[in-house]
């Protein structure tokens, strides 16, 4: 089942990051795109290139590499006509390796407001990139705010402090004419995070890039981007996101990607993969088989939502949405499509008959596996295991009733 998102996006200005083969727009009611920057040293050609490749493969539309000495700039260089995205040159503290990644090609700069503080200096390279219609970034962190800024707000990092930051480089752009802007108002706190970008989204029409800063290491990364980033989403705030996760970066696509799809804010490019929690029904480990299948299909392009459920009671019809599933019952794995029994295969075949079904579902369609299948067959094999279950475990399988009777009787005395 495709989830398409009902939100109203805020309305933004567009900004295109060129590529020969890949440009990216953002902003402007373009598709949200997904960021990661690439953790090698720039100047390591081959093995930036590797990652960014990799990156690429795991969802990530636009790569971000740092350009922070001579040697990096000359890496962006041999790099940038090799990518299969844009990149982004991140620059911090020396403006002349803006200039210098401009003239690497690259396709975007995100520049730091709290780190390059001088007028001339930022005004340089914003006339450059309006030389060369190439965008710019105005990457504005909590935890680098200009000083000044820092001491107006009451020496505290403040929604309005980030927002003036992103402001005042703005006005600078604007001296120069240069408009092709994206904006950040990244912090560590969710909270501070989403206020920021609250009030951001009402001083600006330029595209929004989010995420939460120094998110940290997994799970808990995971969750601070996803709070951060769904929120603001949900309110149609965001143009382009990017997780910032202590750990490998193509997790960061990763993630970025299925958020996206999730909300419906992107087509579904690989397998959604659900599953039941488990209950005392269940005939089979339901964790291991949704381990399985979710490695068997990891590195396959098969945009389906796919279930794996623990029994044939009541699992076809809680996934009955999905465009594929399968649930256990009596050593066997009872395989359905939109909620309609098509066949049955020993227990040790569950995984690989799914992946069976969804190439054949992706190559002909739902109604073609539906005429392969001996549906009456399936249906009968299926109640005869269900109504089997039921005999053995009645209806109550999880006690709840008993426990139900049991706290009316402790709440009456």
């Amino acid at each position: 089942m495709e989830v398409r998102s009902t939100t109203d996006r805020r309305a933004t200005r567009a900004v295109t990051l060129s590529h020969p083969r890949s440009p990216v727009t953002v902003g402007g009611g373009a598709p949200v795109s997904v960021q990661s920057m690439t953790t090698t040293k720039t100047a390591d050609v081959d093995g930036t290139l590797q990652q960014i490749y990799a990156l690429a493969a795991a969802g990530a539309d636009i790569v971000r590499c740092t350009c922070n000495d001579a040697d990096a700039a000359a890496g962006l260089a041999r790099i940038v006509p090799r990518s299969p995205v844009p990149l982004v040159a991140d620059i911090h503290h020396n403006h002349r390796m803006g200039l210098a990644a401009l003239e690497a090609g690259v396709a975007c700069l995100r520049l730091n407001p709290g780190n390059i503080r001088r007028p001339e200096h930022i005004k340089a390279v914003a006339s450059e990139a309006r030389d060369r219609g190439v965008p710019i970034r105005i990457g504005v962190n909590g935890g680098s705010l200009d000083p000044a800024l820092y001491r107006k707000y009451g020496d505290e990092v403040t929604p309005e402090a980030m927002v003036e930051s992103a402001k005042v480089e703005m006005a600078h752009f604007d001296e120069v004419g240069f408009h092709d802007v994206k904006i950040s108002v990244k912090a560590s706190s969710v909270p501070l995070m989403i206020d920021a970008y609250r009030l951001l989204s009402e001083e600006t029409d330029a595209p929004l890039h989010l995420g939460v800063t120094e998110a940290g290491p997994l799970p808990g990364g995971l969750v601070k981007s996803t709070a951060g980033i769904g929120t603001l989403l949900a309110e149609g705030i965001g143009d382009t996101i990017r997780y910032s996760l202590t750990a490998d970066p193509v997790e960061e696509a990763k993630a970025g990607r299925l958020l996206l799809e999730a909300m419906g804010l992107r087509e579904r490019t690989n397998v959604d993969l659900i599953a039941c929690p488990s209950c005392g029904r269940a005939e089979i480990d339901v964790i291991e088989v949704a381990r399985q299948a979710q490695e068997a299909f990891a590195d396959r392009e098969i945009p389906l939502q796919v279930a794996v459920m623990g029994c044939v009671v009541n699992g076809p019809g809680e996934a009955r949405d999905a465009d594929l599933g399968i649930a256990a019952g009596n050593k066997r794995g009872h395989l359905f499509v939109k909620g309609q029994n098509i066949a049955v295969v020993p227990e040790d075949e569950m995984v690989g008959s799914l992946v069976e079904w969804a190439d054949y579902i992706v190559e002909h369609g739902v109604e073609a596996a539906l005429e392969r299948a001996d549906t009456a067959k399936a249906a009968r094999e299926a109640e005869k295991d269900r109504q089997r279950l039921l005999r053995e475990q009645g209806d109550d399988v999880n006690a709840s009733e008993q426990r139900v009777e049991l706290i009316k009787k402790q709440v009456d005395h």
